[in-house]
């Protein structure tokens, strides 16, 4: 980790060699990069379709009657209070709360028919990150046999840092600059329990994430730069020395260098601590007002927002968090989607006119900046929610059968993929998984399976060709 603020007594004049070799060797800012481009100088190029990939990760389970399959035939206590809308497909209609991307289903391929192993946020969350439940760990503390396989964004970045897969179109600064995995969002919960499988796994830590953070009252925010809790405003001068110390960094890194005390590539990785190009990419402040209130001013838009911005600037593997937490109630009132209870008047009030604002605005503006079909954009959840209603006006966990949007990246739009039952509890054709969705998220950004054995993971899923 950079330890800014907890050195500031004996590094605010200059960099100490042991400070800086400390920033160098950070996992997220040090040794990930370095090792990325260590590895990286071999091997060539096998470019897909998707150059990047934003994951938008809705945790909590949204339902699927209530968004994308919805049920106008199904008896009230299966289909729920709200009605149906046409679609721009033929004779498909989303539940009425999603207008902006009824209108954009041309550019939009519906997953109808997933289900998943378990219906624990904890397990469930754990396969649809990596395909595997192994590893996971569910609400009662009990970790599944195994170890958890990497993140989808982990293998993202170890291809690309195995130079298999390009970096994306758009404007790009320096490769030293960028780390190929990044997660916008806090760390993932259920019942204050992190879950398993956001990180780099058998990879190792140099592939996972580079996390940042989106408050809508403060903005962007590197956890790994935070300031720490007894770094008080009297001491802010002290800080401001330091951080000028740090934009003299790269001429000590050439100075280490050359005395031998760095190599190639962490001298390269630390220009990353340095980089206008890469700390122009977290800053929306660039943006202008008409671009944010596109997106909206929720958290969740402005994050989006976020993603598109790192995928134009060269970012292979972006995955935004709805939430850290399952629970509705949670996170400020910005919640997960866990909807036990009222769910229909959260769905009505908050979540469901924030994801179609958001989403249908991410996928316009990488369509309108030539982006799209070099950039995937996948939202979904570790499960969906039963299709009977409870006595709580909510719906309870269903691994049975929910629902993915897909866009860009090599996949046809104005599609859908699989039919599930009459009331939406299991699929009626076409079952799918979320190994068979990292598998096609693989398959698009350009790797074989031989490539993925040779990464030393084993393939899982199927490659869901109906989305081609």
């Amino acid at each position: 980790m950079l330890l800014v603020g907890r050195q500031t007594a004996r590094t605010c004049r200059s960099l100490s060699r042991r400070a800086f070799l400390q920033a160098g060797a950070s996992t997220v800012l040090g040794l990930s990069l370095a090792d990325l481009l260590r590895v990286r100088a071999g091997g060539g190029l096998n470019p897909g379709s998707a150059k990047s990939v934003i994951l938008l990760w809705l945790w909590g389970g949204p339902s699927q009657l209530d968004t994308f399959d919805p049920k106008p035939n199904a008896p009230p206590e299966y289909r729920g209070p709200f009605a149906s809308i046409p679609t721009r497909i033929p004779g498909v209609r989303f539940a009425e709360l999603f207008p902006q991307l009824a209108a954009q289903a041309d550019k939009l391929a519906v997953v109808r028919t997933l289900t998943t192993q378990s219906n624990d946020h904890g397990i469930a969350g754990t396969i649809g990150l990596t395909g595997s439940p192994a590893g996971g760990t569910g609400l009662d503390g009990k970790p599944l046999p195994g170890g958890p396989r990497p993140a989808l964004g982990s293998v993202v970045a170890k291809a690309r840092a195995s130079g298999r897969v390009l970096a994306s179109g758009g404007r790009q600064p320096p490769e030293s600059a960028v780390h190929p995995f990044f997660v916008v969002g806090g760390r993932l919960h259920q019942g204050k329990k992190a879950i398993v499988g956001e990180g780099g796994g058998a990879l190792g830590a140099a592939f996972d994430p580079f996390r940042l953070e989106y408050d809508p009252a403060t903005g962007t925010k590197v956890p790994a730069l935070q300031r720490p809790a007894d770094l008080t405003p009297e001491r802010l001068t002290d800080r401001q020395r330091l951080l000028a110390a740090l934009g003299r960094a790269e001429g000590r890194a050439a100075e280490l260098h050359a005395a031998g005390a760095l190599d190639d590539y962490r001298a390269r990785a630390l220009a990353m601590l340095t980089s206008p190009a890469a700390s122009a990419l977290f800053d929306l402040s660039h943006e202008p007002d008409r671009a944010k209130d596109r997106y909206g001013r929720t958290r969740f838009g402005q994050s989006c927002l976020l993603a598109r911005r790192l995928v134009e600037g060269g970012v292979p593997f972006v995955q935004v968090n709805w939430s850290d937490h399952v629970e509705a109630e949670e996170d400020s009132g910005d919640g997960g989607w866990d909807h036990h209870y009222r769910n229909f008047q959260i769905m009505q009030d908050r979540h469901a006119p924030w994801l179609d604002q958001s989403v249908a605005a991410l996928v316009a503006d990488l369509a309108d900046r030539g982006l799209l079909d070099s950039t995937l954009v996948l939202a979904v959840g570790e499960f969906g929610r039963e299709p009977k209603v409870n006595d709580k006006a909510g719906r309870e966990h269903w691994p049975g059968c929910y629902c993915a949007l897909v866009a860009g990246g090599g996949v046809r739009g104005g599609r859908i993929i699989g039919t599930s039952d009459a009331k939406a509890a299991r699929p009626a054709d076409t079952p799918l998984t979320p190994a068979d969705l990292n598998a096609t998220v693989l398959h698009l950004v350009g790797l074989t399976s031989e490539q993925i054995t040779g990464l030393g993971l084993a393939p899982v899923g199927r490659v869901v060709e109906e989305l081609l």
